[in-house]
C-alpha cells in the first residue's frame, strides 16, 4: 500500500498558489499598462483635436489652409464605402458559412476551404490592397472609385464574417434543428426559421468586428490609389473618394511641414472614434435585442 506524503502535497499546493498569484499579478499589470497607454493616447488626441472640431470642420471641404479644412468629403466617402462593404460581406460571408456548415460534405475539399479561410484572416491588409489593385482597379478598369474600394475592403474582412458566422451556427443546439426536421421541415426551412435566428447575435458580432476593421483600415485604400486631395463630394459608387483613415494618414505626414495638420489629424481621429463607438453601440443593441437563450 502506497502512502501519501502530506508534506509533498502541501509543498506542491503552495507552489501552485505562488505561481497562480504571480500570474494574476502579471496579467493585472499588463491590463493596467494597456489601459494607461490607451488613456494617455486618448487624452493627447482629445487635447490636440477637440478645439478644432466645429460645424465648419465637420461640414467643410478639404483645403490647403488648415484653418478652413473640413472632413465632410471623408465622412461621406466612409459612409459610401460601408454601403458596399456591409451587404457584400454579409451576403457572401453568411452564405459561405451556411454552405460549409450545412451543405458541404466533410472531406478534403471542406478541410482545404476551411484552412484557407482561417489563414486569410491573418493575411496582412496590404496584400488585399495589391489584389484589389490588380483585379478591380486594373483588370476590371474601375479605377480608384468607391466600388473598387468597397470590394477590396470586403475581401479583407470577409474571412472574419465567415469564421464568426460558422462559430455562431455551430453554437445553435442540435435539438432545435432535429425538432424542426422531425416536424417535416426541409433543410432550408430549418436554416431560415431556426438556425439563422438563433445564430443571429453571433453573426452580428462578426459583422460588427468586420465593419469596424474596414472603417479603420488605410493600407489597402492607399495601394489602390485613394487620394486625399481637393475632390468633390462623392455621390455614387463610381465617384472618386477619400475616407477618414486616409485623411488622418496624409495629414499626419503633412504635419512635418505644417504643424496645424497634426491638430487636424487629431480632430479627425476623435470623429473616427465617435463613429466607431456609435456603430458598435448600435450593433450591440441590435444584437442584444435578438439574443435568445436556449
Amino acid at each position: 500500500m502506497k502512502y501519501i506524503n502530506l508534506e509533498q502535497v502541501q509543498q506542491r499546493m503552495n507552489t501552485r498558489l505562488v505561481i497562480n498569484t504571480a500570474a494574476k499579478s502579471v496579467f493585472l499589470l499588463a491590463t493596467v499598462f494597456g489601459l494607461i497607454v490607451l488613456a494617455i493616447l486618448i487624452y493627447r488626441v482629445a487635447a490636440d483635436g477637440l478645439s478644432w472640431i466645429n460645424s465648419g470642420f465637420l461640414t467643410g471641404r478639404l483645403s490647403t489652409d488648415p484653418n478652413k479644412a473640413g472632413i465632410m468629403g471623408a465622412i461621406l466617402g466612409t459612409v459610401w464605402l460601408m454601403l458596399v462593404v456591409a451587404p457584400v460581406t454579409m451576403l457572401l460571408g453568411v452564405g459561405t458559412a451556411i454552405y460549409l456548415e450545412a451543405y458541404a460534405k466533410k472531406g478534403r475539399l471542406h478541410s482545404f476551404l476551411q484552412t484557407n479561410i482561417s489563414n486569410l484572416a491573418g493575411v496582412p491588409s496590404i496584400v488585399f490592397g495589391i489584389l484589389g489593385l490588380t483585379v478591380f482597379v486594373r483588370l476590371m478598369d474601375l479605377g480608384g472609385v468607391i466600388l473598387a474600394g468597397g470590394l477590396t475592403m470586403s475581401l479583407l474582412v470577409l474571412p472574419i464574417v465567415v469564421v464568426a458566422s460558422q462559430e455562431a451556427i455551430r453554437a445553435v443546439p442540435n435539438h432545435l434543428s432535429e425538432a424542426s426536421f422531425g416536424m417535416g421541415a426541409t433543410k432550408w426551412q430549418t436554416i431560415k426559421n431556426i438556425i439563422l435566428p438563433a445564430a443571429l447575435p453571433g453573426i452580428l458580432t462578426g459583422a460588427i468586428l468586420s465593419l469596424s476593421r474596414a472603417i479603420g483600415e488605410t493600407a489597402p485604400l492607399i495601394v489602390i490609389g485613394i487620394p486625399a486631395l481637393l475632390i468633390p463630394f462623392p455621390g455614387s459608387l463610381m465617384d472618386r473618394f477619400t475616407v477618414l483613415p486616409v485623411q488622418i494618414y496624409y495629414w499626419t505626414i503633412d504635419s512635418a511641414l505644417v504643424a496645424e495638420y497634426a491638430n487636424l489629424a487629431a480632430a479627425t481621429i476623435v470623429v473616427l472614434l465617435l463613429v466607431l463607438f456609435l456603430l458598435n453601440s448600435a450593433a450591440i443593441i441590435i444584437r442584444n435585442k435578438f439574443q435568445r437563450r436556449y
